[in-house]
C-alpha cells in the first residue's frame, strides 16, 4: 500500500487559509513498528476533526500523518519526539528513533515548510495580506475519563494564541475575528473565547510571523475538547458542526479587515 502524502495542499481563491497540521493519524511502517503507545492514546493527542473544519476556506492545508511521526508545530530540533518529556510524559517508543528514522521524518518536515512557503509566496503576491486559521484541539481531562475536568478559568473553550505575532499590527484582524466568534449563537449561548490563556501559539505560527511579519497573520485557534469525549474519541456531531459554522461566521469580518489594510 502506498503511503499517503504528509499533507494535502488545496489552493483556492481568496486571502484566507485554513490549516489542520495535527489532523493526521497515519505513520510510516518503520515508525509504526516502534510505537509503544496504543492507537487510542495516539488519537487522543491528535486533532482528527480539525481537517473537517478547514472546509470553511477555499485554501486548505490538512495533515494526513501523525504528529508522532513528526510534529510540524515544533522547532525542527524538537519535531521528532524522543523522550517521554517530549510527549506529555508518554512512553511513545519501544526503542528511541534511530538516525535513519529521524532523518526520514525531518525530510517530511522540511518539505512541508518548503510547500507552505511556496503557497504563501503566491498568495501574498496576489492578495498582499493573508490570514491563516491554524486549527487545533486540546485535552482538558488528562487525569482520566471520570476525573474532574481542568479548571475552567485556565481552560477556555477556545484559546486564541497570538503570542508569536506583532499583536498591535494585526489587531484589527484578530479583534474582529474574536468579536465575531464570541457573537456567534452557539446553541443559544456564547463560546468562552479568550486569548493566550492556555497556549500562545506554536512553532508554525512563529515561523509564519518571522517569514512574513506584516504580510501573513497566523491565528492559533485551540478548541477545548468539550465537543467530544477525549478518552474514547466519540464526538458530538451537532457540536462539531456548530464549531464549523461558528468559524465560518468570522470570515466576512476578517475579509473586511484585510481589504482595509
Amino acid at each position: 500500500m502506498t503511503l499517503k502524502p504528509h499533507c494535502i495542499f488545496q489552493r483556492g481563491t481568496g486571502p484566507i487559509v485554513a490549516a489542520a497540521i495535527h489532523n493526521g493519524h497515519d505513520t510510516r511502517r518503520s515508525v509504526e513498528r516502534h510505537l509503544r503507545i496504543d492507537e487510542q492514546e495516539q488519537l487522543r493527542e491528535e486533532d482528527p476533526l480539525t481537517g473537517e473544519w478547514t472546509q470553511i476556506a477555499k485554501t486548505q492545508i490538512v495533515g494526513l500523518r501523525s504528529r508522532f511521526e513528526v510534529d510540524l508545530n515544533r522547532p525542527r530540533d524538537k519535531a521528532v519526539y524522543e523522550r517521554p518529556a517530549d510527549a506529555w510524559g508518554m512512553e511513545v517508543w519501544d526503542t528511541p528513533p534511530d538516525q535513519k528514522m529521524k532523518a526520514a521524518s525531518l525530510r517530511e518536515y522540511d518539505l512541508f515548510y518548503q510547500q507552505v512557503k511556496s503557497l504563501l509566496d503566491e498568495m501574498v503576491a496576489e492578495h498582499g495580506h493573508v490570514v491563516i486559521y491554524d486549527l487545533h484541539t486540546y485535552n482538558y481531562r488528562r487525569d482520566g475519563a471520570d476525573a474532574p475536568e481542568a479548571d475552567r478559568l485556565l481552560n477556555p473553550e477556545v484559546n486564541i494564541g497570538t503570542g508569536t505575532m506583532d499583536r498591535e499590527y494585526w489587531a484589527p484582524v484578530v479583534d474582529r475575528f474574536i468579536d465575531r466568534l464570541r457573537a456567534y449563537d452557539f446553541h443559544g449561548r456564547s463560546l468562552d473565547v479568550r486569548e493566550n490563556v492556555k497556549f500562545q501559539g506554536g512553532h508554525f505560527g512563529k515561523w509564519v510571523h518571522e517569514t512574513y511579519p506584516q504580510q501573513v497573520c497566523s491565528i492559533a485557534i485551540e478548541f477545548k475538547k468539550f465537543f467530544m469525549d477525549e478518552w474514547n474519541g466519540e464526538a458530538d456531531p451537532s457540536e462539531v458542526e456548530c464549531i464549523y459554522k461558528a468559524l465560518r461566521s468570522t470570515l466576512p469580518g476578517v475579509r473586511d479587515e484585510l481589504e482595509q489594510m
